[in-house]
């Protein structure tokens, strides 16, 4: 699955456990050059860079606040000047929030949520859809989370941006068709990285997944590359379930 000569742009790669620093890594085995973005994390965008660069492939690491659609368009015009125009975008960014309740969810916990998860995903999409059009190839992937098909208890602010990923993947899916973009969502359920999980609530989580245990975010990459291949050219509008059978009625 050859992504050679492709431009590819990786947000939220800067956790060092995480999907997103899988996933760039995984793109350029298959060839791609990688450029990754972090803000609060920005040394851990930075050591991913340097990785990609390991590899033989060209990467830039750019601090950009993917909740300030100018400094997107910032971000995305240095990542042009230095490789070229993005053409696979995977929108991994995203901002769990608190565990609280919908009388104890401050404002502010709501609306970094929506703007970190799924106003950010728009803005990286606006960002790069002039040039996706006129080299007529693109590749949309966007992460979202069984918080946003189940819901979650304590996650209103989570679980609704995570829906909203869903709505705006189709939406991009039918306006991209004309122009040979696609775009899909992978949907993870629970993953094994770097974010705490406390014990018990990961007992309970596994046994509710079929295949016992969590994902490894090198299967969770695996299925972004797929999704950003020639392979899947015929896939667009389409969630990639990787719930482990999570969302399966179980006894």
């Amino acid at each position: 699955m050859s992504l050679e000569g492709k431009i590819a742009f990786v947000s939220g790669a800067s956790r060092p456990g995480g999907i997103g620093r899988a996933t760039a890594l995984t793109l350029a085995r298959e060839g791609a050059d990688v450029a990754v973005s972090g803000w609060g994390h920005f040394e851990g965008a930075q050591a991913v860079a340097e990785e990609i660069k390991q590899l033989g492939r060209n990467s830039i690491a750019v601090r950009m606040n993917v909740e300030d659609y100018e400094d997107v368009k910032r971000g995305i015009a240095e990542i042009k000047s230095n490789f070229g125009a993005v053409s696979i975008l995977v929108n991994n960014a995203a901002q769990m929030g608190q565990f609280t309740t919908i009388s104890k969810t401050s404002m502010d916990v709501w609306h970094k949520a929506l703007y970190t998860t799924l106003f950010s995903a728009f803005h990286c999409i606006k960002a790069t859809w002039e040039d996706m059009c006129a080299n007529d190839w693109g590749r949309v992937v966007n992460i979202t989370s069984v918080a946003g098909v189940m819901g979650g208890f304590g996650q209103t602010s989570y679980s609704s941006a995570k829906a909203g990923i869903i709505g705006l993947t189709k939406s991009v899916a039918l306006e991209g068709a004309r122009y040979n973009i696609t775009s899909n969502a992978v949907l993870v359920g629970v993953a094994k990285t770097d974010a705490p999980l406390d014990d018990e609530v990961r007992q309970k989580l596994e046994k509710r997944i079929l295949a016992r245990r969590v994902a490894e975010p090198q299967e969770i990459a695996d299925a972004i590359s797929y999704a950003v291949s020639d392979k899947a050219r015929y896939m667009t509008g389409a969630i990639l379930n990787m719930l482990g059978g999570m969302d399966l009625f179980v006894f």
